[in-house]
């Protein structure tokens, strides 16, 4: 079926378009928030042709597309049935009671980790563009410094070219962040853009002097410095803004509103923003860089090789509970801080090690003649190797529950190298191959082996953990 017969069966599975209070997608997903879920036709949607999974979130229900799919299949659903995109005012939610009593039953930290991921799902796309370019720009520069490119002509047109393209996100990224945090918490968009813009201003530098808190000769060691707080310091400033604002907005007059409210806001979160937030949450993005700098830059190999292996070994399991995107935050401290994003390889190695998983699995299915596990898996692995884990995740690892295990071992030991080797990334999206040009010209080679260590080691210890009996009766 085209996008849009799968976006009407999909909608008419939800329980149609009366219970469906918003929808949206992120690079892999159709996410769906509903009324009611006892509404959905769960099996139904799990068997429809195009679907890789399903994922029950509370109200909202994750269907799994896959990249590119996913997007083109919501634009067709939001457009023939005229659904929802953003997300909705205060009425509208009072109007939904069972979907605020759901959203109320999860903890703080998944509600926090929820507000994460929708503040950076819709800028992936550029964060993936943007890190293309950067390193594409990067590799001509090296290439021109070794004299294997001419350094002027076209090359440095198209290196000048390409440092621009990527510039222009990831130079500003803490505006877009700004933005798109107050459309989570509901300030005026302008003014969360204001606050990203405000902790890259310049002139905070010469406000730190004043004060006596710029460290002249170390200046990221300074209390208050440009980029103080990083991501972390804006997202908190925007949430601290909204509430400013409403506070604002409902003690003005409706005629002073549209020239007091935004004043006022900005001048009182201009003051705690520069001398409270950005000094604070400082302190934290410090010590977040500073903790993965002893893993990352330990002169002890064991380090190294343990810390990647936990973190590759762990990363299913975060996924399966949906906290992965928790970690967004630090891949973006790390590419302000560093230049390049070194965590993002060593947790792309888990979807590697569920691919080999499933490979010892599907043989073991053949062997015992497990023809709809053979049928699941061949659909799922080209995914699978593509960095799309999901289908794995719920059509085989999972169900079976002892590969879920296995696949995280596997994947540990890529981590253990990918980490041993300090492979950075410009950026991060879809893990899998089509991460090789997300990595850094020195670190392509090594992710890539990373991504064989991982294939293999998850199919040695599935292949001699998972016991034939149980492929034939899943």
């Amino acid at each position: 079926m085209n996008n849009l017969e799968l976006a009407s069966r999909l909608i008419d599975l939800v329980g149609g378009k009366d219970n469906v209070v918003k929808i949206t997608n992120c690079m892999t997903r159709m996410r769906v928030t509903l009324k009611d879920t006892s509404k959905v036709q769960l099996d139904a949607l799990k068997q429809t042709e195009g679907v890789l999974g399903v994922v029950e979130d509370g109200p909202t229900l994750q269907v799994v597309l896959g990249p590119g799919k996913a997007k083109k299949v919501t634009d067709e659903a939001v457009d023939a049935f005229s659904l929802p995109r953003v997300a909705l005012e205060a009425g509208e939610w009072e109007e939904n009671k069972e979907a605020v009593k759901a959203l109320q039953k999860q903890s703080p930290l998944k509600t926090a980790v929820r507000n994460i991921a929708e503040i950076f799902i819709p800028l992936i796309p550029a964060i993936i563009a943007a890190g293309l370019f950067n390193g594409f720009g990067s590799l001509i520069q090296t290439m021109q410094g070794q004299g294997v490119l001419p350094a002027a002509g076209f090359w440095l047109v198209t290196r000048l070219l390409f440092q621009l393209i990527g510039g222009a996100f990831l130079a500003y990224f803490a505006v877009y962040t700004g933005i798109n945090a107050a459309k989570q918490f509901g300030a005026t968009e302008g003014l969360g853009g204001m606050i990203g813009g405000i902790s890259i201003g310049a002139n905070v530098v010469e406000i730190s002097k004043i004060f006596n808190l710029f460290n002249a000769d170390i200046p990221l060691r300074s209390i208050l410095t440009t980029g103080k707080g990083g991501i972390i310091g804006v997202i908190v400033g925007v949430w601290i803004l909204s509430k400013v604002e409403k506070f604002v907005r409902k003690n003005t007059p409706d005629v002073l509103d549209l020239i007091v409210t935004p004043f006022v806001t900005m001048l009182v979160m201009a003051i705690l923003f520069v001398f409270i937030i950005m000094p604070a949450t400082g302190l934290i993005s410090d010590g977040l860089v500073n903790a993965l700098g002893v893993i990352i830059n330990s002169p002890i190999p064991f380090v190294n090789v343990l810390s990647g292996y936990i973190l590759s070994a762990l990363f299913l399991p975060m996924v399966l509970l949906g906290l992965h995107h928790g970690l967004i935050p630090i891949y973006a401290i790390q590419l302000e801080a560093l230049g390049g994003v070194s965590l993002f390889p060593v947790l792309a190695m888990a979807g590697a090690g569920q691919v080999g998983a499933a490979i010892a699995i599907y043989l073991k299915a053949k062997r015992v003649g497990n023809v709809r596990m053979q049928k699941v898996i061949t659909g799922a692995l080209p995914a699978g190797f593509l960095g799309v884990g999901e289908p794995l995740i719920y059509g085989v690892t999972l169900p079976m529950f002892t590969p879920f295990i296995t696949a995280g071992l596997g994947a540990g030991f890529g981590g253990a190298y990918v980490m041993l080797m300090k492979v950075m990334a410009n950026a991060w999206g879809p893990s899998g191959l089509v991460a090789l040009p997300l990595m850094q010209p020195q670190s392509v080679i090594h992710y890539f082996f990373g991504l064989v260590i991982s294939y293999v080691a998850g199919f040695l210890i599935t292949a001699v953990v998972i016991k034939d009996k149980a492929v034939a009766e899943v």
